[in-house]
This record gives C-alpha cells, sequence and structure tokens, in this order.
C-alpha cells in the first residue's frame, strides 16, 4: 500500500498546437487556458511526513516561474517539467501529477 498527500494549483497561460489535425485546426494560434494541476506524493508516515502548505507553496513557485507563455507545451509537458523539480528535492517517492486545461481535459502522469 502506498499513501499520498496532494497540493493544487493553477495558472494561466498562452499556448498553441502547431501540428493540430485540420478538424482542430483554430490550436494552432495561440490561446488561453487556466492550466490546472493536481500533484499527489508519496509519504512514508502518518505525522505531516511532507507538510500540505510546504509542498503546495514548492509547487506553486515552480509553476509560477514557468513562461506565460506555455509556447507549444501539452499538458503531458508542462507535468514533466513540474515532475523533474519534485523528483530533485523528494526523491525515491512516486508522484502522480495531473494536468489540466481549464479543468475539463487532461493527463494524469504516473510517475511511480
Amino acid at each position: 500500500m502506498s499513501n499520498f498527500i496532494w497540493v493544487t494549483a493553477e495558472k494561466e497561460m498562452l499556448h498553441h498546437y502547431p501540428d493540430a489535425p485540420r478538424a482542430v485546426s483554430f490550436l494552432r494560434h495561440e490561446h488561453r487556458h487556466n492550466f490546472k494541476f493536481k500533484v499527489y506524493i508519496e509519504v512514508f508516515h502518518n505525522d505531516r511526513d511532507i507538510e500540505f502548505i510546504l509542498f503546495q507553496r514548492f509547487i506553486k513557485g515552480i509553476i509560477f516561474n514557468m513562461d506565460k507563455n506555455a509556447k507549444n507545451r501539452s499538458c503531458e509537458m508542462m507535468a514533466n517539467h513540474i515532475y523533474s523539480f519534485i523528483v530533485e528535492k523528494y526523491p525515491n517517492r512516486k508522484i502522480v501529477i495531473e494536468a489540466s486545461e481549464d479543468g475539463e481535459n487532461g493527463v494524469v502522469m504516473d510517475y511511480s
């Protein structure tokens, strides 16, 4: 059994999908989303192994420092970017990251 805590964060950014299929060619143009993230990290005991607020501040710092223009980054690419910082600070833990466009469409990346 694994135990996780989770935190959320979000950021308004612009991005585009240069190779979008013809049926959704409008995505080739820069457009706005409120990208939402939910980050789960494994904890090893039940007494604040990782404190919620401190972990959330850490995640918000990563997201805040992401360029306001996400360029052509997908939700998967953004999750990988966030993961690269988490694993450096918190090695050897299972991590799951949800990333979505406006909470409507998204991805779940399991780094277990």
